[in-house]
């Protein structure tokens, strides 16, 4: 399947994961944060560089990384740049034609971070949502007229 194709943040493996990790989850997701930045900058600088050899270990990283949190579009982008720059570099090309998966994978990135962290922030407050829209609840309290 295309990475275009994947789901951006599969949910069902992230609560599953978050479950799995309770109380180290955050930190955990701190790490993948901090990792998958790092492998992103490792990926692109060996793009430019037209380095094969050195695509391989950040993007086999941070495919495996963000299949852990539910992130499969990441994932499938990052084992895209993996396998294209495993074949190239047994033909001895360079990784040219990944140009454009290589150039969205940052965006990618960023997108799949503010889901997953809007969904880990403890202080967001959780309304139920009513076909694909949060609910309102009747604002009552301290100024207002019920």
């Amino acid at each position: 399947m295309p990475y275009q194709e994947a789901e951006l943040v599969n949910w069902t493996d992230f609560a599953r994961t978050r479950g799995e990790l309770g109380t180290a989850f955050l930190r955990i997701l701190g790490y993948f944060r901090e990792d998958g930045a790092k492998s992103i900058s490792a990926i692109e600088e060996a793009f430019r560089a037209r380095n094969a050899v050195a695509l391989v270990t950040p993007a086999h990283t941070l495919k495996g990384e963000s299949a852990q949190f539910g992130a499969y579009r990441l994932s499938a982008m990052a084992e895209e740049i993996e396998m294209v720059a495993r074949r190239c570099v047994e033909s001895h090309e360079g990784p040219d034609e990944l140009i454009e998966t290589v150039v969205a994978l940052r965006p990618c990135f960023t997108e799949t971070m503010a889901l997953l962290d809007r969904d880990a922030n403890p202080l967001v407050a959780r309304r139920p949502t009513v076909f694909g829209r949060r609910t309102e609840t009747p604002a009552t309290g301290f100024g207002r007229a019920v």
